[in-house]
């Protein structure tokens, strides 16, 4: 089920991928970003580094390697990545994500 149309009505922000692979929808403040993410089609996030992160499988199927462990997350799986901590993923097409 895709996001409610107020939610896909959020902005979107830049990211280094077609929009035919990864849409966005976000809310941002002062403090942070929170991010309504669907991949449309399968797609390799290279492993990268950053700010904490946490984040929910709403839909679909993300392999993450965080940290040199690999996982499964399925939906209603939570990550949370600290910071500066290396991590990136195989999202197979289809899946949805909150991401913080």
């Amino acid at each position: 089920m895709p996001y409610p149309d107020f939610i896909q009505e959020f902005y979107s922000i830049d990211v280094p991928f077609p929009e035919d692979v990864v849409q966005s929808n976000v809310v941002r403040s002062e403090q942070g970003l929170v991010a309504f993410f669907t991949f449309h089609k399968d797609m390799v996030l290279p492993p990268h580094s950053h700010g904490a992160q946490w984040g929910t499988v709403i839909e679909g199927e993300i392999e993450f390697t965080i940290g040199g462990e690999q996982r499964i997350y399925r939906p209603g799986d939570s990550y949370s990545i600290s910071a500066g901590v290396e991590h990136g993923a195989i999202i197979k097409a289809g899946t949805r994500v909150i991401d913080v």
